[in-house]
């Protein structure tokens, strides 16, 4: 599965829980290196899924607290001027 795929398919929490099962796996130990990598790659395509998804998260919060301090601005500056 590529990362295109992962991002498109999975959501944030699905992503996550995904992840914390992985890194469970890589803790507990017993298996074989090439598992191992594997759950490694995997682990790391999940992280970036999540990574996207709270910078998008972010990018919106920050986005509707900049529109919510312009309409302040603006109602403060209507006040003034009357």
């Amino acid at each position: 599965m590529t990362s295109k795929v992962t991002e498109e398919a999975l959501g944030y929490e699905q992503a996550r829980d995904e992840l914390i099962e992985v890194v469970r796996r890589l803790e507990a130990g017993g298996t074989t290196l090439e598992e191992s990598l594997a759950l490694w790659e995997r682990g790391e395509e999940l992280a970036k899924v999540c990574r996207r998804w709270l910078d998008g998260a972010r990018a919106r919060l920050d986005a509707a607290l900049a529109e919510e301090e312009e309409e302040e601005e603006g109602t403060a500056g209507e006040a003034d001027g009357e």
